[in-house]
């Protein structure tokens, strides 16, 4: 008999904001509702950490930020990204890619590190912005995708 209380778990979506030197990446849990900041990887690194990952979670979606400038036109760090895009497609070629803007989430992380209380040390840990600017994706997916 199925209750309404029973724990219905889902596969997690995960949002990678790729960066030229780090890798911040974010989680969603099994029940999809929130987003949490998972780690920062060398972004050299990035592929070889989400295969190990993916062997131990399910993961159905993934998010990957793509730069734009404040007109909406391509960044500089586009054929960066893109080049990751197309070699993470060709890893996992069964995983759906979703692309989201990713403008002012450096920014929004950085506020949401001073809005926390974080010191000025800890505002300068850049990897730590990484895994709260992929955060900011994700849980802003999984709000707009409630609507």
């Amino acid at each position: 008999m199925y209750s309404i209380f029973e724990k219905k778990e889902m596969p997690r979506i995960l949002a990678i904001d790729y960066g030229i030197k780090r890798t911040g990446i974010a989680v969603t849990d099994e029940l999809q509702i929130i987003a949490s900041g998972l780690t920062t990887v060398p972004s050299d690194l990035v592929i070889n950490f989400l295969k190990d990952y993916f062997s131990k979670e399910k993961v159905t979606e993934i998010l990957i930020g793509e730069p734009k400038q404040v007109n909406g036109l391509p960044s500089e760090s586009t054929p960066i990204i893109e080049k990751f895009v197309s070699d993470f497609k060709t890893q996992f070629p069964s995983m759906k890619v979703i692309r989201v803007d990713e403008r002012f989430t450096s920014k929004m992380a950085f506020q949401t590190m001073i809005d926390s209380g974080l010191s000025k040390k800890q505002r300068k840990n850049k990897g730590l912005v990484d895994e709260i600017a992929a955060t900011i994706l994700l849980q802003d997916y999984l709000t707009r995708k409630m609507i």
